[in-house]
Parts: C-alpha cells; structure tokens; sequence
C-alpha cells in the first residue's frame, strides 16, 4: 500500500477518535447541565444570570455540591422540630402587635434553624449557596425576605413588606424543617444487630 494511501486512513482515524472522543464530552456535558438544572431548578438560572456564563455557573453549582457534602447537614429529632414549630407559632402570632420586631426575630430564628441543622453561618451569600444545594426552590424566599429585612433597617419598608417577609421566611423556614425518622434509624440499627457476629 502506497505510503500517500496509509497517510489518509491514519488521518481518517485520527479524525474519527477525536470525533467519538468529542462527542462522548459533549454528551457528559449535557448530562451534567441536566443533572443540575433538576436538582437547582430556578437556582440554576439565577446563577447563569449573576455569573454571565453557563460553564462558569455550573462549575459554582458543582463546587457548592462538594462543599456542603462536606457539611455534616443532619435532619432535626422531633422535640427540636416541635420546639421550632412552637417559636415560629409565637413569633408569627405577635407579627400584628409588633412587626418590625417579628421580622428580625423570623430572620434569627431561621439562622437558628439553619445552624441546628448544620449549615455554617457564614455571610449571607454563602448562607444562600449552601442551602441551594438541598433547599432549591426556597432560596429565593430567603433572598427576598433578607432584601426587605435590609430595606427596614433602613426606615424603607412599609407593613406589608415586613408582612412578606415573613411569609418567605416562613417557606424557607417550613423547608429547612426536616425531621428524622425515628423508624428508619430504629430499623437501621436492628439490622446491624442483626447482622453483627456476637463475641
């Protein structure tokens, strides 16, 4: 075979792996970008938005996953779930008498949450970063409430703004508030009784 005709099939070859090699990047992309518009949903666009990029954004998302797999997020036992509820009941139930307190005490008791959970209180924005990972649809009540509760600080916000305030928190805060299962962890240690060799 001429050594012209050998140039060309190498050639051809080349350009078909690189193809094939192209192509299964392309699709491992796409899966990603997938993944991570289901799991952030509207979080996903927000961050495109802010970042101008869509390859920068999902690198952000991805680093915000290994961060928080990091954290040791743990759900709430059922007397703190029930404590939560109790102070979150008060709390809304003096929002007529005194809204501008209430606010601010529905922005505490949130971080108080959030930490008891597990999450680090960094500033607000990372704050915000770490609960997209689980809580997706809620952060943008959080960042709604938190501009208001700044506008009140100011002196720039009326009634029925602190009023949605609360009502955002209060979506975060009804998320945020996952119970363990006390069921699960009681069968979960069984079976390892179960299956443990006795000494």
């Amino acid at each position: 075979m001429p050594m012209s005709n050998l140039s060309v099939i190498s050639a051809v070859i080349i350009i078909l792996v690189l193809a094939v090699i192209a192509g299964a990047v392309y699709v491992q992309r796409r899966k990603r970008s997938e993944r991570l518009k289901r799991r952030f949903g509207p979080e996903y666009g927000h961050t495109i938005e802010q970042l101008g990029d869509a390859a920068k954004a999902e690198a952000d998302l991805v680093a915000r996953e290994q961060r928080v797999d990091r954290l040791n997020i743990i759900p709430l036992v059922a007397s703190e779930a029930t404590r939560f509820r109790l102070s979150w009941n008060m709390l809304q139930g003096r929002f007529v008498d005194n809204p501008n307190v209430v606010v601010d005490q529905a922005d505490r008791l949130v971080c108080e949450l959030m930490q008891k959970r597990g999450y680090p209180m960094g500033d607000f924005e990372r704050r915000v970063e770490d609960i997209s990972v689980d809580h997706p649809r809620v952060v943008t009540n959080y960042r709604a409430a938190h501009a208001i509760a700044l506008r009140h600080k100011n002196g720039e916000a009326t009634t029925e703004d602190l009023r949605r305030a609360v009502v955002h928190y209060r979506a975060l805060f009804n998320d945020l508030l996952e119970v363990g299962d006390p069921q699960a962890d009681l069968s979960s240690a069984q079976a390892r009784r179960r299956f443990t060799v006795p000494s």
